[in-house]
């Protein structure tokens, strides 16, 4: 049921939660702020290019713009008044460069708009094609991923500790795939891309304005793992890897430069 506005003059906490929000979320100059990006068409651009293999996809390219001229507010656990710098976030899809293996896309750096937008971090990455591939109902569990600072805010996700790097940023990784079966909070049965890094490799390249990602990815060097059926001490994940050794060691994800001794090894490196 709809109540009127005549009916809420009593309930002051009903009248009062808007304002919270404006205040949480909005600017200090009001909640008629106007919050869109419009970037400049003369905007100077950062061009994300990914090389992809043929049994991978691109998954969509995540942006985040800040803004030192809205602020938004929150309030720490003792009430005082915190203000940070306002953040708007978009999605862009990279685009195949004809009928080439190159996908790409042109982010402005100046997000414009009254807020005065400025790029802050971007997240993308790859995922299999076709995850039952490797069995019926295997979903694609991560890795594969990117993610690059142009400043020195907190970025859309925790990844640990960046590689920083001056100039363009170039980046070519070996991936091999991981597929794992975990029991303990229900069954799933996922493909994984197992690099250097954990889901995501992190990188602050401040003055970057060309980002090229290769993913390397080496098929036939499947690593399995089994999780766990019972909270207990010494119980590990077992991972078997691609010459047949099984270990338990408690990692939780593969030992990425057995992966890389085991197929140097088999190439004759």
């Amino acid at each position: 049921m709809v109540k009127s506005i005549a009916s809420l003059k009593g309930n002051t906490s009903a009248l009062r939660f808007p304002l919270v929000l404006c205040a949480v979320f909005f600017s200090l100059s009001g909640c008629r702020q106007d919050y869109s990006l419009s970037p400049p068409a003369d905007s100077e651009k950062i061009t994300v290019t990914v090389k992809l293999p043929k049994e991978l996809k691109t998954e969509t390219l995540e942006v985040m713009y800040r803004s030192g001229a809205c602020k938004s507010v929150t309030y720490g656990a003792s009430g005082q008044r915190i203000e940070l710098d306002g953040r708007n976030g978009i999605e862009v899809q990279l685009q195949r460069q004809g009928q080439t293996d190159i996908y790409q896309a042109k982010l402005p750096i100046d997000g414009g708009g009254a807020c005065r937008w400025k790029i802050s971090n971007v997240m993308f990455g790859v995922a299999y094609i076709d995850p039952t591939r490797f069995g019926e109902n295997v979903t694609f569990g991560g890795g594969g991923g990117v993610l690059v600072k142009f400043d020195n805010n907190r970025p859309m996700r925790s990844s640990g500790l960046p590689i920083i790097v001056e100039g363009d940023l170039k980046i070519r990784e070996d991936y091999y795939p991981w597929l794992s079966e975990a029991f303990l909070g229900g069954y799933r049965k996922q493909i994984r891309l197992a690099g250097k890094g954990d889901i995501y490799v992190s990188y602050q390249a401040v003055q970057a304005r060309q980002i090229y990602f290769e993913p390397v990815l080496h098929s036939d060097f499947l690593v399995n793992s089994e999780g766990t059926k019972v909270h207990k001490v010494g119980s590990f994940i077992s991972f078997t890897y691609p010459d047949g050794s099984v270990l338990a060691d408690g990692r939780s994800t593969p030992d990425f430069r057995k992966l890389q001794a085991i197929r140097l090894a088999a190439e004759g490196k």
